[in-house]
């Protein structure tokens, strides 16, 4: 299972215990549903942040293939800075 899904998974579960602890009454079962759902969300939190970072890297990387390949003839090495900056858009995305 993905982290993006094991995430939002953990966050679903954690918000349905809380709700349903407050329902019935149980401030120990909604307590630990909070505390679920939070961690969950701070952990897609930092995996999101993670991701966008990676791809300013690749954006990075791809202009730099892309005029090394330009100024050298390298056809095939300006292709991959362009999907390597692609790649990076969607990541930052």
């Amino acid at each position: 299972m993905s982290e993006r899904m094991t995430n939002t998974a953990n966050s679903y579960i954690g918000g349905a215990k809380q709700s349903i602890g407050s329902a019935i009454g149980s401030s120990d079962l909604a307590a630990r549903g909070a505390a679920q759902k939070a961690q969950a969300d701070a952990a897609q939190r930092f995996a999101d942040d993670k991701t966008r970072k990676e791809g300013v890297g690749h954006k990075v990387e791809g202009q730099i293939q892309q005029t090394v390949g330009s100024i050298t003839g390298d056809k095939s090495m300006e292709a991959r800075g362009h999907a390597n900056e692609t790649l990076g858009d969607i990541q930052r995305n």
